[in-house]
């Protein structure tokens, strides 16, 4: 350990001695000085790793010495050392960025323990990690090969992301790659439960599915007492609501965090409509016909959604659900949203659906810049932060955090990180969803799709009497026999929605309130 050098600056070194000592028997290199003017002389002349300062020292003080030392050399860590307690003193310190703070008298393990926390902690924290997910892998793997049911299915999910993140942070890169490895085995597991189960669910055997979203889980907001924010952010998935909240957890409290599963095909047209209209695409379809747009049929397929959430509003409830409704789609309608957050204390619900994280997949596909600020799962997320937090939507979430409200932040379906192409032919009225096809006559690989041959049943509309829906399995991506190859590299490893995989269909639904 002989490459990290200490420098301390205390007015009374001599009678530190024991602590020097004990550090000079641990390997550190100690640099002794006596006031300000001469620790910020070494700095200039030594590689001194951590600074332990007097907070108290003749001619410039130790908190003026800190500030100079912040201002040329703001990434060196430097630990406050005072026999001052007075609570304004540390929050000075502290607003200095200082990396510790330490009391007289110190004790030599106190200091080490600053060390390996300052010096050490990113090897310890990436050591750590590695033994526990050691430990944990087989527990995992067992767990998903335990037939689990939709709530274990969830709580496995979650586990896989809180590693995901965990190893981000460790930047351990085989670790990540068998962890990649185990999470495709889950889909693989998942994709089978779904084939069992799924048509099951639509007689009330399962989860909370699309439909029933604002019956389950929301409905219970709308009181008298408090208005309701709804958030639905198109394309959220669970990695990215664990990315923002300790953003949003600075104002608001999270009060449950829960789950829906989206309807397949896991696309806006299908998912996002019956999230609003409280019903299966099958019953929008047969009850508001003129408002149901077929996928080979042109114009737009989600135009409805306010007349969808209100009439969904008018029938469950015997007073007037008084809705205030935005679709975010560009900067223009993000303004217009936050100069008019406070009119949420005037409405009951205030939806907002705010397209940023669905645009960016589809312009990671289009575009190389992109491509290359998300190449993998873990720069995504980090680019749906960074939107986060210089976003519109952010800035009306400060607004309103005095308000007295409550907060839902949901999604209509999440999206997957794509990898094999599978073919598929069908006519000229077949889908271009990379994710699911709908038409006559498809034909497809077999063991690449799950297959809906009976749309009714899984609560699909029917383009026509031969029509079968077919949705991709874990990470595969459907391509025509035409100009396969460039398509092939055009769309590999880009961020895709419709089919079947853990990441698409487990969406978060989170309730929190103001702090």
């Amino acid at each position: 350990m002989s490459d990290i050098n200490i420098l301390w600056a205390d007015d009374e070194i001599e009678l530190l001695k024991p602590q020097l000592f004990f550090l000079e028997k641990k390997g550190y290199n100690v640099t002794k000085v006596t006031n300000g003017h001469d620790a910020l002389d070494v700095l200039t002349e030594e590689d001194i790793q951590v600074v332990f300062l007097d907070e108290s020292m003749p001619g410039i003080t130790g908190l003026e010495t800190l500030e100079r030392i912040k201002s040329k050399y703001p990434l060196l860590p430097v630990v406050m050392i005072t026999k001052n307690e007075a609570e304004n003193l540390m929050e000075e310190a502290i607003g200095s960025e200082i990396d510790d703070y330490l009391i007289k008298p110190v004790n030599p393990n106190q200091i080490l323990l600053t060390l390996k926390k300052i010096i050490d902690n990113k090897r310890l924290v990436k050591e750590k990690t590695a033994m526990d997910y050691q430990q944990e892998f087989r527990q995992l793997s067992m767990d998903i090969n335990s037939s689990p049911n939709f709530e274990e299915w969830v709580e496995l999910y979650k586990r896989i992301i809180a590693w995901e993140l965990k190893l981000d942070n460790s930047e351990n890169e085989g670790l990540n790659e068998i962890l990649n490895i185990q999470k495709k085995e889950a889909n693989k597991e998942f994709v089978k439960y779904i084939d069992k189960n799924y048509p099951d669910w639509f007689d009330g055997q399962g989860p909370t599915l699309s439909h029933n979203l604002f019956k389950d889980k929301i409905y219970k907001t709308l009181n008298e007492e408090e208005p309701t924010l709804f958030l639905l952010l198109d394309n959220l998935r669970f990695d990215q609501w664990k990315i923002i909240e300790p953003i949003i957890s600075e104002l608001y409290k999270v009060d449950s965090e829960d789950y829906f599963y989206s309807i397949l095909p896991t696309t806006t047209q299908y998912s996002r409509n019956s999230i609003f209209a409280g019903m299966t695409p099958h019953d929008i379809q047969k009850y508001h016909s003129d408002k149901w747009v077929f996928d080979h049929e042109k114009g737009g397929k989600n135009m409805h959604e306010e007349f969808f959430l209100q009439n969904q509003l008018d029938k469950a409830f015997q007073r007037k659900i008084k809705l205030q409704y935005f679709k975010v789609t560009n900067n223009s309608v993000a303004k217009d949203m936050v100069d008019k957050a406070n009119n949420i204390l005037n409405y009951d619900l205030t939806v907002v659906v705010y397209n940023f994280i669905d645009m960016l997949s589809h312009a990671r596909t289009e575009m190389d810049v992109l491509k290359e600020l998300a190449s993998d799962e873990k720069a995504y997320r980090s680019l749906t932060k960074s939107w986060f937090l210089n976003s519109p939507l952010w800035t009306m979430l400060q607004n309103v955090s005095n308000k007295n409200i409550k907060l839902v932040i949901g999604t209509d379906h999440g999206t997957i990180r794509v990898g094999q192409p599978s073919k598929v032919i069908g006519d000229r009225d077949t889908t271009t969803n990379l994710r699911y096809k709908v038409g006559k006559k498809l034909n497809y690989v077999e063991q690449d799709v799950s297959a809906a041959k009976d749309p009714k049943s899984v609560g699909l509309p029917r383009p026509n009497l031969s029509s079968t829906f077919i949705f991709a399995k874990e990470n595969r991506y459907f391509l025509y026999p035409n100009n396969y190859n460039y398509f092939m590299n055009l769309y590999a490893d880009t961020f895709q929605h419709g089919g079947v995989s853990l990441e698409e269909m487990i969406c978060p639904i989170i309730t929190l309130s103001p702090k």
